[in-house]
């Protein structure tokens, strides 16, 4: 048998400013400290080098003349070829940006820039170590991290792994 207080409908009341701000303080709570780090940590690096990339071509990917002379005579590389140095280190410079934005490969992207990173820091501006220490900063915590909850890793680690 049924009691009035059992048929009354629930109320709903509505959530005070304070409730509101506490829920909130909640769910920014359950950000990890790898989310909040990773995530401007990818975006920093990113267009640092695609900055740099975009100085070295003309046009969507062609390589330009400037950037070809600086490998040639300023950037002056043991072991390969100025020419080809130039082209690898500009489409590196673009691919691994985007890569790291949409946080796809984040740990191997990360990778290739800190190896891009040693190769400028000991062979191209060894005087800039403070600047190439703070590049290997970050990507040295994205390749021991990862790249945090906003990333295509993220999820597909999840989809894969459960």
């Amino acid at each position: 048998m049924s009691t009035t207080a059992d048929v009354v409908a629930p109320q709903h009341s509505r959530a005070t400013p304070v409730e509101i701000a506490r829920r909130l303080i909640a769910r920014l709570e359950q950000v990890s400290y790898d989310t909040l780090i990773s995530t401007p940590a990818r975006i920093f690096i990113a267009m640092t080098f695609w900055l740099s990339a975009r100085t070295k071509v003309d046009g969507l990917l062609s390589v330009n003349q400037s950037a070809l002379f600086l490998f040639e005579y300023e950037y002056s590389l043991p072991v390969i070829s100025p020419r080809l140095a130039a082209y690898l280190a500009t489409y590196a410079e673009h691919l691994f940006p985007l890569l790291l934005i949409v946080g796809l490969g984040s740990r191997l992207s990360a990778g290739a820039l800190l190896i891009m990173t040693a190769v400028i820091q000991f062979f191209v501006y060894p005087g800039a170590w403070s600047t190439h220490l703070l590049w290997a900063s970050a990507l040295a915590f994205i390749i021991f991290r990862g790249p945090g909850q906003l990333s295509v890793d993220h999820w597909l680690r999840g989809r894969l792994l459960g």
